[in-house]
């Protein structure tokens, strides 16, 4: 029988491997954490989240935050969302996107949308995709407006993004690859078309594809109407 006493010890040795110097310790404090959920873990996980460097530690501290229950951890994890440490909106999303009730999105700040981390911007999209299905057509008027952002891994998160949102972002993406002054965007956007059309082709030939289509002008290669 554990008692109190040993219980007492298993939880302050948790608490202190989690600000451990040596990521194979903070690992395992997260593990025996997520092992034997208490609620005085929550804080000291969502605070650990904020700050760690390595990504397999991150991951397991969401996968015990998300052991605990959503009456504790939501709240807590929710306030992190207006932190302004990008790693912790970054990891509070990925938690809540791991938790997957539906029900927090409307707490959710849309301008985490458009973060201006790339990080941060990359989860909300994945996030959004899995928590609010039903406003895809939302979504997708916000989202369309990052075509074109970042490097090549921001531009792929966001055209599967759009993709996953299925089809009330076809308009806004082909409006854009038809319309959009910056050619950089218009490429994107064909990308992203090419993408939805073809998943199996590679967003790295979607790519190549789009920006032989935008240096050929608005008349384009044949073949490009469904």
């Amino acid at each position: 029988m554990t008692t109190p006493k040993a219980e007492t010890t298993t939880t302050a040795r948790v608490l202190a491997g989690l600000r451990h110097d040596d990521s194979s310790v903070r690992l395992r404090a997260a593990l025996a954490a997520g092992s034997d959920p208490d609620p005085g873990f929550v804080e000291p996980l969502v605070e650990r989240c904020g700050v760690e460097p390595v990504f397999h530690v991150r991951d397991m501290l969401t996968w015990a935050l998300t052991r605990h229950p959503e009456t504790v951890t939501v709240p807590r994890v929710l306030a992190e969302l207006g932190s302004p440490h990008a790693r912790a909106r970054s990891q509070a999303l990925h938690t809540l996107s791991k938790i997957g009730d539906r029900s927090v999105w409307p707490a959710v700040p849309r301008s985490l949308l458009t973060d201006p981390d790339d990080e941060v911007a990359r989860t909300a999209w994945r996030t959004a995709v899995l928590l609010a299905p039903d406003e895809a057509a939302e979504l997708s008027r916000s989202l369309v407006s990052q075509l074109g952002r970042g490097g090549r891994e921001t531009r792929l998160s966001l055209s599967r993004a759009l993709v996953e949102l299925g089809e009330p972002a076809v308009a806004p993406v082909r409006a854009v690859a038809e319309g959009h002054p910056d050619p950089g965007v218009r490429a994107h956007a064909l990308a992203t078309e090419r993408l939805r059309r073809d998943p199996e082709a590679g967003f790295a030939y979607a790519v190549e594809e789009a920006k032989r289509a935008v240096s050929l002008g608005p008349d384009g290669p044949p073949g490009e109407e469904e």
